[in-house]
């Protein structure tokens, strides 16, 4: 059983699956796909990113508000640790790589009895699925270490990708690979370049023809010393009228700095992430001041907010339980992204405590301070000159008093000077 219990995410065994063939003459595996850096770190960045947000089990009272749920047994498997191995960012992490390069990500549901347990990663590259033939119910089919096995749906944890409506999300690299081949093709050709000493490939003429002995002589006189890396800065002699003839295309034509550039920015658009995001500054785009917050609030509510989003209601749907759907919901809190800016989370936090959406001790808990046990610190308070127009000017009881002690110490007759 513990063997079993104890699966892993082998996203790399699957190095050998293919998502086709390319223009560019190279084949597409996400393997070579991860190779790329552009291509590691979109999906780093999203993965990372997504794992890394808390995680809360919410359920909904009769008032439509929410509470926290931390008693739920949803909770710590999203939250702590979904199983033996594995850490809950670990878990996340690994389905969320899952999506960006298969589309889709799987876990198997382990119950005791009727509670969920533990949630095992599957390899998205193992998993196979079809339609029942009878009933037409989703069946799962997947080998793990060379045993085969065959679960419903109710026993999956399916994290789809983006697609059409169907069973399977479309596979980002198999949809990509004409981009990642062409990359993949130009790293390639900047890799041969620095081999060749950055020198173009060529043919040494001679004006006459050459016996065999003075073939074979020239070619280890005028070839084998100056192939590859290590053959940087030699000199050679011509004689005889024997000229170079290059037959490449010099790196500086075919321009391939800016071709590598483009690539990066290609891989960044099929994630939909910035590319300043990952040390990429495109043409016309700062990477500091006011214009990278811009960019970086515009990738939050545009771009990573449809990972939120595809998650939670994976989630609600299928690992609670069906009697609780209407009631508990889990959901990422965003709030974490603003830890890294201490000015735009302390002003968050005061307009929510000044605005009487949070009390004090709610925004102590947020930044992990002890609960104050002043019976004021958990009320819901407001600005004093946030009232009701019709109660404008009007004078509190205690202000008044407060007023007509200070009147009575200055000299000043109360009755005479009134309350006004």
């Amino acid at each position: 059983m513990i063997g079993y219990l104890r699966r892993k995410l082998g996203l790399m065994s699957s190095g050998g699956w293919i998502a086709g063939g390319s223009w560019a003459g190279e084949a597409v595996t996400i393997d070579s796909a991860l190779q790329l850096s552009a291509f590691w770190a979109c999906t780093r960045l999203i993965a990372e990113t997504v794992a890394t947000l808390p995680v809360q089990v919410l359920e909904r009272g009769a008032d439509g508000g929410k509470v926290s749920r931390p008693d739920h047994p949803l909770y710590g498997l999203l939250h702590d640790s979904p199983n033996a191995d594995q850490t809950a960012v670990e878990f996340i992490e690994g389905l969320l790589l899952a999506l960006c390069t298969h589309g889709n990500g799987y876990a198997e549901k382990v119950f005791t009895g009727d509670r969920l347990t533990a949630l095992q990663p599957i390899d998205a590259a193992a998993m196979t699925l079809h339609r029942d033939q009878g009933d037409g119910e989703l069946r799962y089919r997947f080998v793990d270490r060379g045993r085969s096995y065959e679960l419903p749906a109710e026993k999956i944890f399916h994290l789809r990708g983006f697609g059409a409506g169907g069973d399977l999300g479309l596979s980002p690299v198999a949809f990509a690979r004409q981009t990642l081949g062409i990359a993949i093709a130009t790293e390639k050709a900047a890799g041969s370049t620095f081999a060749n000493g950055i020198r173009a490939s060529g043919f040494f003429k001679f004006k006459k023809s050459l016996s065999e002995p003075q073939f074979q002589q020239a070619r280890v006189n005028l070839v084998e010393p100056y192939n590859g890396a290590a053959a940087t800065g030699k000199a050679g002699v011509l004689d005889s009228d024997v000229e170079f003839q290059p037959v490449n295309l010099p790196p500086k034509d075919a321009e391939m700095l800016l071709s590598r550039k483009f690539n990066v920015e290609e891989i960044c658009r099929w994630f939909g992430v910035p590319p300043v995001l990952v040390g990429h500054a495109a043409e016309g785009v700062t990477a500091w001041g006011t214009g990278i917050e811009t960019l970086m609030l515009a990738w939050l509510s545009t771009g990573l907010r449809r990972y939120l989003v595809r998650f939670e209601q994976a989630a609600r749907k299928r690992l609670v339980a069906p009697a609780e759907r209407n009631s508990i919901s889990v959901e990422f809190n965003v709030e974490g992204l603003l830890r890294g800016d201490s000015a735009s989370r302390a002003a968050f936090i005061s307009s929510m405590v000044q605005n009487g959406v949070y009390s004090r001790n709610r925004a102590r808990a947020l930044e992990n301070e002890p609960r104050d046990s002043s019976p004021m610190a958990d009320a819901l308070t407001v600005q004093s000159n946030l009232v009701a127009l019709d109660r404008l000017g009007a004078t509190e009881p205690a202000d008044a008093a407060a007023r007509d002690a200070l009147k009575t110490f200055l000299g000043l007759d109360v009755k005479e000077s009134g309350h006004g």
